[in-house]
């Protein structure tokens, strides 16, 4: 399956999940266009109280729509831009890329994974149980978040449901994706 976008999302307000939309702007360095966490520095609540001046590592939230399929099947009724993504993806394993990789999407937006998101208690408190369904352990016991990837805006461009996901892994040695 060719890596694609299954829908786009955003809000202006600082709520747990995200409208869906026909379309959002990506603008480079800030985020999407009209999103609560658009900008050069920390939007989120959490990472604000902590220092208010941090880069925002955090413009662009990916999910991937097997995320959404898994938790379906386990009872849990969440659907495309409830956990707080801007992009559900699918075709694409978001949580096995390396940091620093790019996403080209559409004909010019560009992003690059800065790291995961770390689940956070406020799924617990949307439904029941969630946090635990959204973590995960690996072949050798590693923990294994899978609540999707935050990025940075590289180029700036309209996204929609249907566009195209190039990949562009960076040079040298592959970091690890961690929390960011």
């Amino acid at each position: 399956m060719v890596p694609l976008v299954n829908a786009v999302h955003a809000s202006d307000g600082h709520s747990f999940s995200k409208f869906t939309e026909p379309s959002i702007t990506l603008i480079a360095g800030i985020g999407v266009a009209g999103d609560a966490h658009a900008g050069l520095t920390v939007k989120h609540r959490s990472r604000v109280a902590r220092d208010p001046h941090a880069v925002n590592l955090r413009q662009v939230h990916l999910l991937h729509a097997e995320l959404f399929d898994e938790l379906i099947e386990a009872g849990f009724a969440v659907f495309p831009g409830d956990l707080g993504e801007n992009i559900t993806t699918r075709g694409i394993d978001l949580l096995a890329l390396p940091t620093g990789a790019r996403l080209a999407i559409g004909r010019s937006a560009v992003v690059q994974v800065t790291g995961l998101r770390n689940p956070c208690s406020q799924l617990n408190r949307f439904q029941p149980g969630l946090m635990t369904a959204t973590l995960g352990k690996d072949a050798d016991g590693r923990l294994v978040r899978k609540a999707g990837v935050m990025s940075i805006v590289v180029a700036g461009g309209e996204v929609r449901a249907g566009d195209p996901i190039g990949i562009e892994l960076p040079a040298g040695k592959l970091k690890r994706l961690e929390p960011v």
